[in-house]
């Protein structure tokens, strides 16, 4: 029971730290926002405070991301068994990572500084990605589990 306990805990945590470094991430690019998009002659500056934000907080996130999964198959295999909303969880993660990777390759990655506010809004299209897959995954883990 103790074991459970401390699986139940970890993967609380790791989801928590991962939701955390995205809505920090979030509150960080807002406050650059300006900096970015405008031509005041330092977005040089910001744009390497930037990568190395993302840098750190890329780190941050992965750790979260794997210690969700592996706590999540954990808790499956011993404790609540491979059932159909234990998969369905599972692919809504799957499908997250997908989807946020997908479209930082896709639409994030390729900004250059400084650039249009249409262009920066790319960052707050990503953030709506994962804050609405991790709206979904809150809902099949609270009213469907």
């Amino acid at each position: 029971m103790v074991f459970h306990t401390i699986l139940r805990f970890l993967h609380i945590i790791f989801f928590a730290a991962w939701f955390g470094s995205v809505l920090t991430s979030l509150f960080f690019l807002k406050a650059v926002e300006s900096n970015l998009t405008g031509n005041d002659g330092n977005h040089i500056e910001f744009a390497q405070l930037l990568k190395r934000f993302l840098k750190l907080e890329t780190k941050v996130a992965d750790v979260a991301v794997i210690g969700v999964i592996l706590s999540g198959i954990l808790l499956a295999v011993f404790y609540h068994g491979w059932s159909t909303w234990v998969f369905v969880k599972s692919l809504l993660i799957v499908l997250q990572i997908a989807l946020t990777i997908g479209y930082i390759i896709r639409s994030v990655h390729t900004l250059t500084y400084p650039c249009s506010k249409r262009e920066y809004e790319n960052w707050y299209r990503l953030f709506g990605i994962s804050l609405t897959m991790f709206a979904l995954v809150f809902i099949v883990t609270f009213f469907l589990l």
